[in-house]
């Protein structure tokens, strides 16, 4: 029998392949073109077996990483006996594995000794994809068809490291920003070919022995470090219950979506059924089968040891049921996945993070933030700077507040719970460069967070206005009705809204979903939604709420009705101070109303 690897060589090997899919990051961040690849970082990389086993994600985003191997065994499938070093593949259909159209996965088979041994894999959310309208989102896509987006279901795009010009040309035909396409186009590329380079001398290092070896054994001690974590959860089965936005005229109720998680620590395995979801609508909040599986996966590793593997290895420990054919993670064509990462997703994130809170203090965490709100619009226009070349782009300037967990306050910069704060805001200043757009003014809400023993993040707001042309926001926003809820006695968070100011300055509220052209003068403001709060407000440190209320996060009048905390001295003189005797009082007499 062989003797396992040496303990040391296998934390070299793996911490190697996380070096590398840094290096696929870095590369991809400085070389895309468009600011939603190269400012805001929405992209993942990963590395996945021969075989078509997630092995090494890095920081990819939460909901991009699972269903990358369906892709590359779908890749393998459609070009059996024909895939060769020097090709390269993309994929964007949400049907074989994919998130949704936007987002265009390239994969390139990496061979060693004539043996397909790995398959890199950058997947990027392009500014433009050919949509019928000016968004790579689009929510009230009836189908496929009425979506517009150009689909490659793992399509063959280099052959002996050239580039296959049709594709290049269907693309360059049917995209309203061709050039900026094709510099992400070519990031991408460059981004998994970095990624083959170095992989090839990784197995030239160690040996395709050494590597296959390596591979079996961190999957086996990914899965016994998932056994571990498992084994310690008490046994329970979780049924939790959300519901997202409506939609004006079309799902005046939204979706009530359910998650029921089955936890058997003897067999040391986590039982998910989606199947108890609302059959496939006519809109583009289907979730295909990667995207949903993604956000519940990452909701549950939200909830256990941080350090946890994400490969195949500790998915072992996970069994999913599944509806044949629904909006969560089944749909059927042509109905539309061009929201699947986002709407529907968010809210599967919430709804399985906070169910695990059932089990009792200490466990799972409060809903965070939902919504792609003004800050996260996708512009388009004429640049009256640049002789009207048109743009379009999708800005990452929201936050949405991150949610309160057991031992921490929510993460400001959290922005949505598919990306839980792995995405880049955008700089100001750049987006301004970029685009014929002003950002009058950027703030968080005072007293917008989920109040708790820990508190969930605030809220974000924000003012645009066009400098020149009229600038077309498309606006896909969820959580503007249903905001997100606190759990172990946390309070909710607050909900969003978006607003049309004139240039009378006349404020109109705008729908959730929305398509809005902007002219000089007036102004776009959006409010985002605020994380949910953990454990009983009450039991919230004075000293806690003192910093709060001292960054201007929650009021003095807050401070004193929903944390009962008091205050001598004021905050213009830097006199303020915790009144302890006060305060014990206030506690007191708000349990004792409580208890009555």
């Amino acid at each position: 029998m062989t003797a396992p690897l040496d303990p040391v060589l296998m934390s070299v090997m793996a911490n190697r392949l996380d070096g590398i899919v840094r290096e696929m990051t870095n590369t991809l961040l400085r070389a895309a073109r468009s600011a939603v690849i190269s400012s805001a970082r929405d992209f993942s990389c990963c590395l996945v077996t021969g075989d078509d086993q997630l092995l090494a994600p890095a920081e990819g985003l939460p909901v991009h990483i699972f269903g990358c191997h369906i892709q590359t065994a779908n890749m393998r499938r459609y070009h059996e006996g024909d895939i060769r070093k020097g090709d390269a593949y993309l994929d964007n259909d949400p049907y074989g594995g994919n998130t949704h159209p936007a987002d265009h996965t390239f994969m390139v088979p990496v061979f060693h000794e004539g043996e397909h041994l790995f398959t890199s894999v950058a997947k990027c959310h392009m500014a433009d994809i050919g949509n019928s309208i000016p968004s790579s989102y689009f929510v009230l896509a009836r189908d496929v068809y009425h979506e517009g987006a150009l689909v490659f279901p793992g399509v063959r795009i280099q052959r002996d490291f050239r580039n296959i010009e049709d594709i290049v040309r269907m693309c360059r035909a049917r995209i309203r920003v061709p050039d900026q396409w094709y510099g992400d186009y070519l990031a991408g590329l460059g981004s998994a070919r970095v990624a083959e380079r170095r992989l090839e001398e990784f197995c030239t290092k160690y040996g395709a022995a050494t590597v296959k070896r390596f591979i079996a054994e961190w999957f086996d001690y990914s899965e016994r470090r998932m056994i571990d974590n498992i084994r310690r959860l008490p046994r329970a089965q979780l049924v939790n219950k959300g519901r997202s936005d409506p939609l004006e005229g079309i799902l005046p109720g939204g979706l009530e979506l359910t998650v029921k998680i089955e936890i058997d620590p003897e067999e040391a395995m986590i039982h998910v059924d989606l199947s108890d979801n609302p059959p496939c609508v006519d809109v583009g909040l289907n979730t295909s089968l990667g995207a949903a599986t993604s956000a519940v996966v990452g909701a549950i590793f939200n909830a256990l040891e941080k350090d946890l593997p994400r490969n195949a290895g500790s998915f072992r420990r996970l069994r999913f049921t599944y509806a044949e054919e629904s909006v969560v993670a089944a749909p059927r064509f042509p109905h539309s996945c061009s929201m699947g990462t986002t709407n529907v997703s968010e809210r599967l994130v919430n709804i399985t993070q906070s169910a695990f809170a059932q089990l009792g203090d200490g466990h799972g965490l409060a809903e965070g933030g939902t919504g792609l709100g003004a800050g996260m619009a996708v512009i388009s226009g004429k640049d009256h700077r640049r002789g009207g070349a048109p743009f379009v782009n999708r800005m990452m300037l929201s936050t949405n507040g991150g949610p309160a967990s057991p031992v921490a306050d929510g993460w400001v910069n959290y922005a949505i719970p598919v990306i839980a704060g792995l995405m880049y805001r955008d700089s100001i200043e750049v987006d301004e460069l970029k685009h014929p757009l002003r950002v009058n003014a950027l703030s968080l809400v005072q007293d917008s967070a989920g109040a708790g023993r820990r508190r969930g993040a605030p809220a974000q707001t924000i003012d645009l206005t066009p400098t020149g042309n009229d600038v077309t926001a498309v606006i896909s926003c969820d959580g503007q009705h249903t905001p997100p809820r606190g759990v172990a006695g946390g309070q909710d968070g607050t909900a969003g809204m978006t607003l049309r100011i004139g240039a009378n300055g006349d404020e109109a509220r705008l729908p959730n979903v929305v398509q809005v052209t902007l002219r000089k003068g007036e102004v776009l403001r959006g409010r985002d939604s605020a994380g949910g709060g953990y454990g009983r407000p009450l039991a919230r440190e004075p000293a806690r709420v003192l910093h709060d209320v001292l960054e201007g996060w929650e009021s003095r009048e807050k401070a004193r009705d929903v944390y009962g905390v008091v205050f001598t001295g004021e905050i213009d003189d830097e006199t303020l101070a915790v009144d302890e005797a006060a305060t014990l009082a206030l506690r007191r007499d708000k349990e004792n109303t409580h208890a009555a």
